[in-house]
């Protein structure tokens, strides 16, 4: 897909927003490198499962009704994973904000994770997305299994983020919205 004059929608929460980068995430980045409309609908803390008005779920129905994107992007939220959310309410969350983008947006959605981290919870989560997938149509930018992302060093690590979830600026810029734009690009 190519980017230029592309409006893309990102939902999310602290890492989509950029907490450890002064709310600069790969969002801006892809709209600078590429030209695309880039709109971010991101809060800290939140989670995916409908558990109060600031979740993905009641965010995405406030503000997804006055966006007409071509891309969809969804963080696969941590928050879900470190707070316990109930496996169950992981599940609706997804299948909810699948069913609302294919009936308001109908262009492609992509989920994308964060880097590997050590969580249990959050590995089954991603394991549920793969499951979901064939079912909703969906694309997965998986950073949590990714060999590339996965190799590099420790001074790098150290440089590119501010604990295991969330990136720093340079994080971002040299090495997460790389494989966002490839990601994207490939795209039909």
């Amino acid at each position: 897909m190519e980017l230029k004059n592309k409006t893309i929608f990102f939902l999310g929460s602290s890492v989509t927003y950029g907490s450890a980068a002064k709310g600069t995430s790969f969002v801006e980045l892809i709209r600078d490198a590429c030209g695309a409309d880039c709109i971010k609908e991101a809060v800290s803390g939140t989670t995916l499962a409908d558990v109060n008005e600031r979740s993905y779920v009641s965010r995405l129905r406030t503000r997804g009704a006055t966006v007409k994107p071509d891309l969809f992007v969804c963080q696969l939220s941590t928050n879900d994973a470190t707070k316990h959310i109930a496996f169950h309410e992981i599940e609706a969350a997804i299948r909810s904000i699948c069913e609302y983008a294919a009936q308001s947006f109908r262009c492609p959605t992509v989920f994308y994770t964060g880097t590997y981290f050590k969580s249990e919870a959050y590995e089954a989560m991603i394991k549920l997305l793969y499951e979901l997938k064939e079912e909703y149509g969906f694309y997965i930018l998986d950073l949590f299994y990714d060999e590339e992302m996965r190799a590099i060093g420790a001074e790098d690590y150290q440089r590119y983020m501010r604990d295991p979830i969330h990136p720093t600026l340079d994080g971002y810029t040299e090495w997460w919205t790389p494989k966002f734009i490839s990601f994207f690009r490939q795209l039909p």
